[in-house]
Parts: structure tokens; sequence; C-alpha cells
């Protein structure tokens, strides 16, 4: 997968300010944990990641996730189109309502700036918060393949960025790559956190280090929920 938007079709995002760092919840999206404590779920979350060193990226090929956007939560719409129209704005459809012809990103949550969408000369990607390369790296490359697809199709790992930003992010975690845009850091690391807790992925000790040091930045971070189950429907197989 907030702007992490985590239900399979999203509507509206509505963004407000917790603790100087952007949070958003979508209208029809899962929640998010409240505060807990002295310290907000996220950073709670942040601690509870299991911290180990890399494995080998030996044997990591996208096809591993399986194909490519693939409909898993059986709405006859594609991933890729289902993200498109839960995080652009004023989104126009070419036959019916699922495929995006154009819209606009409103603003870009890496960069902060307004991108125009236009199929087919697109500048904007669906990013994976995890990227599946570094999910591989961090327990993904011991799961079964229905899990794998999961995460690649899961909304709440998912989202609508601006291109030239998230191939300078391309698979570098927490430790490695923020967005430029300062005040959207607290709500991507709180979404990278949920999706690792939520797959049971592991952290290194680099990675979990700048996670918290992000996250005491906006002590009562709330964590995203929700997406798409942890298995996929058995008619998807990886390659």
């Amino acid at each position: 997968m907030a702007r992490l938007r985590g239900g399979a079709v999203i509507a509206v995002v509505v963004v407000f300010a917790v603790a100087g760092c952007k949070d958003l919840q979508d209208k029809g999206s899962p929640g998010a944990q409240g505060a807990t404590g002295g310290g907000g779920a996220a950073m709670s979350a942040a601690d509870s990641l299991t911290v180990k060193g890399r494995a080998p990226k030996t044997g990591y090929t996208r096809e591993k996730f399986g194909s490519a956007w693939a409909d898993t939560d059986s709405n006859s719409c594609d991933t890729r189109d289902d993200i498109l129209k839960r995080d652009l704005k004023d989104v126009k459809f070419t036959d019916g309502d699922c495929k995006v012809s154009s819209g606009v990103l409103d603003p870009d949550p890496y960069s902060g700036k307004d991108v125009t969408y236009k199929r087919g000369r697109s500048l904007v990607d669906i990013d994976h918060l995890v990227a599946l390369s570094d999910a591989w790296q961090t327990g993904a490359k011991y799961w079964d393949g229905s899990k794998r697809i999961a995460l690649a199709n899961d909304p709440l790992n998912l989202l609508a960025v601006n291109a030239s930003a998230n191939r300078g992010k391309g698979d570098g975690d927490t430790a490695t790559w923020l967005p430029p845009d300062k005040g959207y850091r607290c709500t991507y690391v709180a979404a990278q956190v949920a999706v690792k807790k939520k797959y049971g992925l592991w952290v290194t000790s680099a990675e979990k280090a700048a996670m918290k040091k992000v996250l005491a930045s906006c002590p009562g971070q709330k964590l995203p929920t929700g997406g798409n189950p942890t298995k996929a429907p058995s008619r998807f197989k990886t390659r």
C-alpha cells in the first residue's frame, strides 16, 4: 500500500497533518491503528520488526511475483488501473470504468508536485512501497508463489507516484532512499513498516534505525492497515 490507500478500489484522499508529518485516510479504505502509550503505532510496529542481514538476491526475477498487475481482487480490472483510479483525480476512462486513460496526480506524494497522467505516455508509475527485490532479500524468496503474488498486487504496498522519483528510488529501502518531499516521509515509512509487518518481512539493522529516526519526528504516527489477503486466489501461478 492513508495516501498508501490500502483498499482494492478506493475513492478520494483526504490529507491531514499529524505531528508535522502528512498522514492520509481514504473513504472506504481500511483504518489505521491509533497511537499507543507514549508513541505512535507505527513506531511500535517498527520496533517489533525482526532484524537480519539481507539474503542474496540470487534467483530474483519479477516473474517470481507473478504476472504484472494481476486482478487478484477479482473485480475485472487489473491492479494498475485499480491504483490509478484510487490515486488520481479527474479520472477519465476508455471502454467502461476500468481502463484509465487520463487523470492528475494532485499532488505526487514523493515530490509534492502535480503530475498529469496520459495512458501510453505516462509520467506516473505505480510504486511498490516495499520493492519486490527488497522483499525477496528479506524473506519473500522463501515464500510460496501465492504469497508473493499477493504482495505484488496488495494496495497496501502500492502507490501512484511521479515516474522519475520512483526510478530514482529503484529498489532502495528506508536506509537508502526517502521521498524528496520531507513532509511525506512519516507516512511513507509507516507504510513500509505496515507492509513488512503484515507479510512477516524482516529489516536490516540500518533499515530499522532509519525507520525509527524518521518516525521519531512524528511520535503520533498511525500505522496503515488493510489491503488484500496475504494469499492470492489459487488460479494465479508464478512462473
